[in-house]
């Protein structure tokens, strides 16, 4: 039985609160804050200890409750310990990601985990989307954020599912806001030209310099935070074959990658590399400039226009998107490529190639072409469609004149004087009897008429009951029983 009491301090006290004192179901004495009146703490005090009897037999599970505890908590409590999981990843990322997770859920209206529904964050999404009026792909980042929270949120045992499961992504096909295209190869060395020559820094960044970025992206791929990573220690000239390092706190999938250095490269950075420290960044502060601003006005300069209608040649489309589509342009396999790009699948290597019209046709261009014949070069090419009917294999048939000169022994080969039986001719059963009328309807119950007939023989004229068709009928024997098909006749055969 509960014990109800007031603390020594609040004896006396007429708005006192009454506290009790029980064991719950472990057998821990637990004390509990009551009301100020009695007979309410009393009553809650009983409903405290019926909880406790129905734990210990086994009614009541303390898991579920927990689970019920953990929905009813403040929303916020959950995302502040997601963000300390994310922890790992860059603070770009980390940041981002927050920011579009608690949009969503301020946006929805979601203060606790039982608040979180599919239908409310659904709703929210579309809010967003047609306030900022943002593209499919950056809907779909917000669908990749909430849905990894709630991810996070099973793996820890905070819920049960992941009830932001049945979102859909939309197809970022149909809705491209920031279409990419490469440059050709004359394009880009047009480009190195102009930066080369500029006496204009732009981004800090001089005209020599911009080159050294342009062109070790487009020989490495690297991307833009990654480039501006690279020290002298990131590369190894002298082994074999020379490699470079990226070091897999900036790398864009957490891992060290190491890649292969272009022959001629390799003596360039044997130049540029002369008395740099070995700590000291080659491109400082890169992943902070304005790249597209650089390349915008190196290519304006190269008289190359910014933007067509295949997408812009932004900093990463004449780097990274030029460096994939060239290696295929130039031989390499797909494999390959993905290999070099660092790409996990496949697909996103595709992404990122750029293959034309022009490229298409050079391709089909390089397809061989089988040897022809003397004759075909003389216009006797049999044109399509204008075949005699005759397979390969099988001669023509005789002219007239040859078919009045057939000898008595062809005659006696083809006593019907037809191209060929669908069965072994046989004379017709003698007819008008009752008895040969029962055997014919029991050998075709199909057909109450039958006839077993050479291709040259003349159509029957009559309606199938199997078919109710209108046309001539043949019966083929097979395996001692009569099979029904009804065709047309050829004009040969009639």
């Amino acid at each position: 039985m509960a014990s109800i009491y007031k603390r020594g301090r609040d004896k006396g006290k007429r708005h006192a609160v009454w506290y009790f004192s029980y064991n719950d179901h472990e057998g821990k004495q637990r004390t509990k804050k009551g009301y100020t009146d009695k007979g309410l703490t009393e009553q809650l005090a009983a409903k405290v200890e019926q909880e406790v009897m129905l734990r210990r037999r086994g009614l009541i599970d303390p898991e579920d409750e927990r689970r019920l505890k953990v929905k009813a908590s403040s929303i916020e409590q959950h995302l502040q310990d997601f963000e300390e999981s994310l922890g790992s990843n860059s603070g770009k990322h980390v940041k981002l990601t927050m920011s579009r997770v608690r949009r969503i859920t301020e946006t929805a209206g979601v203060t606790n985990l039982g608040s979180l529904r599919v239908d409310s964050v659904a709703t929210a999404l579309r809010v967003i989307k047609r306030t900022d009026k943002f593209g499919n792909r950056t809907y779909n980042h917000y669908v990749q954020a909430i849905d990894g929270f709630c991810n996070w949120l099973v793996a820890m045992g905070r819920v049960d599912r992941n009830p932001v499961k049945s979102l859909e992504r939309l197809n970022t096909q149909v809705d491209v806001r920031h279409k990419r295209r490469a440059l050709t190869a004359d394009e880009f060395a047009k480009l190195l030209k102009a930066a080369r020559e500029s006496e204009k820094s732009v981004q800090t960044y001089p005209g020599p310099l911009r080159a050294q970025v342009y062109l070790l992206s487009y020989l490495t791929g690297l991307r833009r935070k990654e480039l501006a990573s690279l020290t002298p220690r990131s590369f190894e000239l002298n082994s074999d074959p020379p490699l470079l390092r990226v070091e897999a706190a900036c790398s864009k999938h957490r891992r060290e990658d190491i890649l292969p250095l272009h022959p001629e490269l390799v003596e360039l950075l044997t130049v540029w590399l002369d008395g740099v420290g070995d700590d000291v960044p080659l491109f400082p502060n890169l992943d902070l400039k304005e790249t597209w601003l650089m390349v915008k006005t190196d290519l304006e300069t190269a008289g190359i226009a910014y933007e067509t209608d295949d997408g812009i040649a932004d900093f990463h489309a004449a780097g990274r998107h030029t460096h994939i589509t060239e290696l295929l342009r130039n031989g390499a396999t797909l494999a390959e490529a993905r290999e070099l790009a660092r790409h996990t699948d496949v697909r996103q290597t595709m992404k990122y190639t750029h293959i034309g019209l022009h490229d298409q046709a050079k391709a089909l261009s390089g397809l061989p072409i089988p040897s022809v014949p003397e004759v075909a070069t003389k216009g006797d090419w049999q044109r399509i469609g204008s075949g005699t009917g005759v397979s390969s294999g099988q001669s023509m048939s005789s002219s007239v004149g040859e078919e009045d000169g057939e000898d008595e022994e062809s005659q006696l080969k083809n006593p019907c004087n037809c191209r060929g039986c669908v069965t072994k001719c046989q004379p017709e059963s003698p007819s008008g009897t009752e008895f040969d009328e029962w055997r014919r309807r029991e050998s075709n119950p199909s057909c109450d008429q039958t006839q077993i007939l050479c291709r040259s023989s003349p159509t029957i004229d009559r309606t199938c009951q199997k078919c109710h068709c209108h046309q001539g009928f043949r019966v083929q024997l097979f395996s001692l029983r009569h099979v029904h098909r009804c065709q047309s006749m050829t004009p040969d055969d009639r």
